[in-house]
């Protein structure tokens, strides 16, 4: 338990929180040399001024990114869409760590639907739990930021594999595989066996320990790769169904998820027992005539998605649906098998250089987040 030296403290007693302003966008310019920054973790521009400099702290005010925090060390200009931290009385790096450990709670304090924003007087009143003593702030700040630079270069590294798959992609079928006319174009559902349905269950909030029964969160499959440690216990391991189990080489497919992230698949090259499909997601069990990783390749790839976003239908703006039967009218280019499985081999290979890098990157992962919850819970 955290005693000396260490001090429950109100945003507001360690720094001054001021909106950035507002600018004329259409003057942004690629060739001006400060970054606009007006909200997300990235630039919305490059502006010909700046109204800050040197190290600084930001929250997202309002927006699609609300709740957001930024470090920037450079002179740069805030927009009025982010608080801009100044005054700092604890060494501002810490600070923005203490404040991303945070970020849920953060994140929480949005009001609106909208259009959310988090206001001043709230925010001020954030507490946060610090160490006092600047010395030791900048060794925390040196461990986490070693953490941070591993994980960056390793996330650096799996970009290139995956990069070097998807230009594969089109060095083998096209830029378009549909539109170049080389490739016979049949419907999905004329490939597949069958769509099999995943499973609803009222679960723990927690990961599953061991072998335990789970089931999957959306987000094993969210991003185009599969992911076992998103996962949920069962309350009740008696509740666990083999027929919705995952196993190696299956190819999984998200039917109901953002508009922007529907309909992404992944191929599971290895997986441990006792996972459970959700009912938000697909397994496509395919014909002798379509490889998995071929036809995973093809779902995820950019030329792709928007035929696969097409399919989506759905009422709520935050969560589109895609059918079995809207699925199944997907149109596919089919090339010859032989070349599928050669394109399929590829990935393989890559996979077992990107499989050791990722392990190091979840690895470094998990430290980093022990590290805040010791720091900062």
């Amino acid at each position: 338990m955290k005693t000396e030296n260490w001090k429950n403290v109100k945003l507001s007693d360690i720094c001054i929180l001021e909106k950035g302003s507002q600018i004329d966008t259409s003057l942004l310019d690629d060739s001006n040399p400060y970054r606009y920054i007006n909200g997300g973790i990235k630039e919305s521009g490059f502006f010909s001024d700046y109204n800050t400099e040197g190290e600084s702290v930001l929250i997202s005010e309002g927006g699609a990114s609300c709740g957001y925090i930024n470090y920037v060390n450079e002179k740069f200009w805030c927009g009025c869409h982010c608080y801009r931290l100044h005054d700092i009385k604890v060494f501002p790096k810490y600070l923005f760590h203490a404040l991303k450990a945070n970020q849920q709670r953060i994140m929480n304090l949005r009001t609106g639907s909208a259009m959310p924003n988090i206001q001043k007087s709230t925010i001020q009143k954030f507490e946060l739990n610090i160490h006092e003593k600047l010395e030791t702030q900048k060794k925390i700040v040196a461990q986490l930021d070693k953490c941070t630079s591993i994980i960056a270069k390793h996330k650096q590294m799996v970009e290139k594999y995956d990069t070097l798959v998807k230009s594969r992609f089109i060095e083998m079928f096209g830029d378009d595989p549909i539109e170049n006319g080389k490739w016979k174009v049949e419907t999905l559902g004329s490939n597949l066996i069958a769509i099999d349905n995943g499973k609803s269950f009222v679960c723990s909030d927690s990961m599953r320990k061991g072998k335990y029964p789970a089931i999957l969160k959306l987000s094993a499959v969210t991003y185009g790769e599969y992911n076992q440690y998103e996962n949920k216990a069962l309350l009740d391991e008696d509740m666990f169904l083999k027929n919705v189990e995952v196993n190696q080489g299956d190819l999984l497919f998200t039917r109901k998820n953002t508009p922007e992230l529907v309909g992404m698949a992944a191929y599971v090259f290895e997986t441990e027992r006792n996972l459970m499909m959700p009912d938000l997601i697909f397994r496509l069990n395919v014909k002798d005539d379509i490889n998995k990783i071929y036809l995973w390749k093809l779902i995820n790839h950019p030329i792709f998605r928007e035929r696969i976003r097409n399919l989506a239908n759905g009422s709520a703006k935050s969560m589109s649906n895609i059918s079995k039967e809207r699925l199944q009218t997907l149109k596919i280019p089919v090339p010859p098998l032989a070349l599928q499985n050669d394109f399929a081999a590829f990935v393989q290979q890559i996979d077992k250089s990107k499989f050791a890098v990722q392990k190091s990157l979840n690895k470094a992962e998990i430290l980093y987040k022990s590290l805040m919850q010791e720091y900062f819970a």
